[in-house]
């Protein structure tokens, strides 16, 4: 096996690494609102809200619209291709509209999941073929960073060896094209909460998770520095019946952390996997508490634990856009004291606070 190979060059690494390191600085994160429209349509029949194309503008521009404050505790923006090339009722772009704000946008580029062939009933994620056409497009249409998500599931068979190498591959190869097209690639390997593991059974697949994610990472000489993680925090299965303390939670995850990522990556943004928007950020804070050596920036890419309350305070209603607006940014300001370890348990209401989100379990 040769040990050559090449780095990106000197400006392509600087470019990377500047814009990793602006999506997680200091009290910040990203918001992910890279929902297909069909998943819309599922969030908004919650609402009473029909799912039309004009309807999903709306309800972005709601969400990009919101007072420029956002920004100080909003580093970035997930979309999805629809929302992109979307405008303001003003004709303004949406990507145009977040890099006033001083926010990155940001891409959903995976293809969703599909079963793998001969495996224990588990999944790969397609879109591999055209990425580096479609990341060419994006960075030239104003976006820094994209997101990919595969998702692996635990059950007494599961995960299989097959499952972890393939979606550690996959990982590796769209990390590869995004940034030899210039962009931040947010590494996504989520463990699904579905099942009825405990938690020691989550962390113990989550560490053979990233493991196999970050030996695939170096086989394909990804710049680490050029990079994010967005995995789940290590939970128990929804129907385990077990109350994990948060502070257990997140000492579960920075072990299985600490034991797989190198530190050389700037930021790991949580996925909120279901959990409400509360438990998100009271699990985040204790996370970031954790009396180990955290070389990396812990922070969020929540979606629903970020819009949950926004989007039922709007209910469709253009009347209601500004007190939506006040929710996104109370739970902006309560996931960025987290992000911090300074959030205090209960201190911000919202009208969804308390509310457990899990979904279909391979809903992209």
């Amino acid at each position: 096996m040769t040990t050559y190979f090449y780095y990106p060059t000197k400006e392509v690494q600087d470019e990377l690494s500047c814009t990793a390191k602006a999506l997680v600085a200091p009290g910040k994160g990203v918001i992910t609102a890279d929902e297909s429209a069909s998943t819309m349509g599922k969030r908004f029949q919650l609402i009473g809200v029909e799912n039309t194309e004009e309807n999903r503008r709306l309800y972005r521009q709601l969400l990009f619209t919101t007072d420029p404050k956002i920004s100080e505790n909003v580093s970035g923006v997930i979309m999805f291709h629809e929302t992109l090339y979307q405008k303001t009722d003003g004709g303004v772009p949406f990507a145009e509209v977040l890099r006033k704000k001083g926010i990155i946008p940001g891409i959903k580029v995976d293809k969703n999941s599909v079963p793998l062939f001969c495996s224990m009933d588990e999944y790969t994620t397609q879109g591999l073929d055209d990425l580096h056409l479609r990341c060419a497009q994006y960075k030239k249409d104003g976006c820094d960073f994209a997101k990919w998500r595969c998702v692996i599931k635990i059950d007494k068979n599961t995960p299989s060896y097959q499952a972890l190498m393939e979606n550690a591959n996959v990982l590796a190869r769209y990390a590869a094209i995004c940034q030899s097209q210039r962009m931040v690639p947010i590494i996504e390997p989520e463990v699904l909460v579905n099942g009825d593991h405990d938690l020691d059974r989550c962390q113990k697949v989550t560490e053979a998770l990233l493991a196999a994610v970050f030996k695939s990472l170096n086989d394909h000489h990804i710049y680490l520095e050029g990079i994010l993680l967005r995995p789940n925090m290590v939970t128990a299965g929804q129907n385990s019946n077990k109350n994990n303390t948060p502070a257990e939670i997140g000492m579960a995850t920075i072990l299985a952390l600490r034991r797989t990522v190198p530190p050389a990556v700037p930021g790991i943004m949580f996925l909120s996997g279901g959990m409400s928007e509360e438990e998100a950020t009271v699990n985040l804070n204790a996370t970031n508490n954790v009396p180990l050596c955290k070389p990396w920036a812990l922070t969020f890419s929540f979606g629903r634990a970020m819009q949950a309350s926004a989007m039922r305070s709007w209910g469709g209603k253009k009347d209601n856009v500004l007190t939506a607006q006040s929710e996104l940014i109370k739970r902006a300001k309560a996931n960025s004291l987290a992000s911090i370890g300074k959030y205090v348990p209960g201190s911000v209401e919202g009208s969804a606070g308390a509310e457990k989100l899990i979904v279909d379990a391979y809903e992209m």
